[in-house]
């Protein structure tokens, strides 16, 4: 709301360019999507249901999500939450696997999803509807193979086949739940994954969602310990060789199984210690990045408002770091973009008013020697201006001329960043994966196409220092020639564009094991992962190519605005002499005149520091003071 009342006040006062409204526009798509995503990763019957159930619908006073023994999440699940969409569960057939488009692709057709509108004030409704994700149905073991559900080669992953021969696999392929949580409302998503088996059938989640996560919570059953499909989920899906320890978070559920009315709650406390240590040591983190919970109890507690019973639980440990290391972390970085984002439109933006405010001071220096003086030497200066005007329209060519250079360089950045080259990059790592048998070349095929991505990365790098030096001595000459006060904004780095392909390349290396093998030798599999693989790198290019078009944006509006704001100066100089020549007290009217522009100028600059501080300071005190409830 604050951001659209500054662009409203900057177009007022024309003062709205078209690199200040992308800046804007920019800002508030950012706020609007910027979102926390938390991976609940767990193997079966680890009470990953019954966690969600206890932090985010225990105000129902029952269990929502299903969370009965046995295989309750079926299929991917994402809840967050998005004001213009209204309280509902959308569901995407488990078939759309069989089709060539990626998960991501499928997001943006939603008449191909299921959708199911939510009574947030009906518990039934709710608890109804979210038994749809547990849905399950029969197909032929060849059906289930071309879905991904059925591997000849690691028969013991395979579901149980029926008296008919029938299997019986996920109904659906991913689930989008919209529900206006307080935590979910600060920007949280909480992507709920099924097992082992069901994560290894989409290559999306291994390759994109779970690792593009900004933490995953790794749930354990306390009762169980770290078993064999636990640890082969942590190796060969939330681990990787650069450490990324900090964003993982290992939950060992069900402590309530280590409740012996025989032990003193010394000794149950003591053998939790222990249970937490030997987890953390057979995982390889830190003991700290464990925490020991009773989902169950913790549900039950705030069902029954049972205060002691709840701090036994140990439940309010893991909310605290979802909202506040989380969540909170997450939006510390969120308002530092935003405060420099405010700051540097607040420099844009000034940066014209000053403008403004430098040409009155000569159109006021220049009336004021006029005073007392004939005709003539009135007629004389009216032709100096005109003779001004003239020259500086003859600078126009110039400045085409290198326009004409930037936007040439221009174009071959767009063209290594768009679609075309990502596209054929693709085809060719695609009919590496196609070929028959085992794919032996395959880490090869992916090292050698990430090796030409960072390259088109570095290439565009030079491209953009080109194009940055240009800038920077064109509008030395332009400042020297004309008197502007051009700057040339601050140079796109593709380093961190680098690093996601770096981040990309180990999530899908880590996956091309010898395990998977077998999995690779399916050439629907194999072309599944690499639309995942497309899709992500797309968005990588998508961001990049995105940051290079607002910095020549904020370049090209920044002359714009000098040239805009300069002939408008000549117009008004000559129109003053004109009324001065037509009317005897046509100078003393002008002068005050300028005067009072003067004035209104120095008021606007000050509302542009008040606007923009307020944004600023607003943002960080929310950050600050972020407390977050739960249900």
């Amino acid at each position: 709301m604050r951001l659209k009342l500054l662009a409203e006040w900057l177009k007022d006062h024309d003062l709205l360019d078209a690199a200040v409204e992308e800046r804007l526009r920019r800002l508030e798509a950012q706020v609007r999507s910027d979102k926390v995503m938390v991976a609940f990763v767990a193997e079966f019957s680890r009470g990953k249901s019954e966690m969600i159930n206890a932090i985010f619908f225990a105000g129902y006073g029952r269990r929502i999500m299903p969370a009965s023994a046995g295989r309750t999440t079926m299929c991917p699940t994402e809840m967050g939450y998005d004001a213009e969409v209204p309280p509902c569960l959308r569901l995407l057939p488990i078939e759309t696997r069989l089709q060539p488009q990626a998960l991501m692709e499928w997001r943006m057709a939603p008449e191909k999803w299921t959708r199911i509108d939510l009574d947030v004030n009906n518990p039934q409704q709710l608890a109804a509807s979210f038994e749809k994700v547990a849905e399950t149905r029969t197909v032929t073991q060849e059906e289930a193979r071309a879905l991904g559900f059925w591997n000849s080669q690691t028969p013991e992953d395979n579901p149980l086949v029926d008296a008919q021969g029938m299997v019986e696999v996920p109904k659906w392929r991913h689930a989008l739940i919209n529900f206006a949580h307080p935590l979910l409302k600060q920007g949280l998503v909480i992507l709920d994954t099924p097992g082992l088996n069901a994560i290894g059938a989409e290559p999306e989640l291994t390759v994109s969602l779970i690792p593009q996560a900004q933490a995953v919570v790794f749930i354990l059953g306390a009762d169980t310990g770290v078993t064999k499909s636990d640890l082969s989920i942590w190796r060969e899906h939330l681990v990787s060789e650069t450490g990324n320890s900090e964003t993982r978070l290992v939950v060992l559920n069900k402590i309530d199984t280590l409740w012996d009315e025989l032990s003193s709650p010394g000794q149950i406390k003591a053998q939790i210690e222990r249970q937490k240590r030997s987890t953390a040591e057979i995982l390889g983190i830190t003991p700290d990045k464990v925490i020991a919970v009773s989902a169950q109890k913790g549900l039950v507690a705030k069902v029954s408002s049972d205060a002691a019973l709840l701090e036994q639980s140990c439940l309010r440990e893991l909310e605290d770091v979802l909202a506040h290391d989380m969540l909170g972390r997450r939006q510390k970085i969120l308002g530092a973009a935003m405060a420099q984002g405010i700051a540097e439109l607040r420099t844009e933006t000034g940066r014209v008013i000053n403008i403004r405010k430098r040409d009155l001071t000569e159109q006021t220096m220049e009336l004021r020697g006029l005073q007392g003086k004939n005709a003539s030497v009135i007629r004389h200066m009216r032709s100096r201006i005109s003779q001004e005007q003239a020259e500086f329209d003859q600078g126009g060519a110039k400045i085409h001329a290198v326009r004409s250079v930037h936007l040439k360089l221009l174009r071959e950045v767009f063209a290594i960043l768009g679609p075309k080259v990502l596209k054929a990059e693709m085809a060719q790592l695609t009919e590496a994966l196609m070929q028959k048998g085992l794919k032996l070349g395959v880490k090869r095929a992916y090292g050698d196409t990430f090796d030409r991505l960072r390259a088109n990365l570095n290439r565009v790098q030079g491209l953009t220092g080109e194009i940055q030096n240009m800038l920077a001595a064109t509008f030395r000459q332009l400042n020297a020639e004309y008197g502007f006060s051009l700057q040339a904004p601050a140079e796109p780095q593709m380093a961190a564009y680098l690093k996601d392909l770096d981040m990309v390349e180990r999530s899908h290396l880590q996956y091309l094991g010898v395990g998977n093998a077998f999995k690779l030798a399916q050439p629907e599999f194999a072309d599944r992962l690499v639309r995942a693989l497309s899709t992500r790198l797309r968005s990588v290019h998508e961001t990049a190519l995105g940051e290079v078009e607002l910095w020549s944006k904020s370049a090209a509006a920044q002359l714009d605005a000098q040239l805009r704001e300069r002939r408008r100066n000549f117009a008004r100089r000559i129109e003053a002499i004109d009324r001065i020549q037509q009317a005897a007290g046509g100078l003393e009217e002008r002068i005050h005149e300028i005067d009072v522009q003067e004035a209104t100028l120095d008021q606007l600059d000050i509302k542009l520091v008040e606007l923009t501080d307020y944004l600023i300071s607003s943002n960080e005190s929310h950050v600050l003071s972020t407390e977050l409830e739960f249900a």
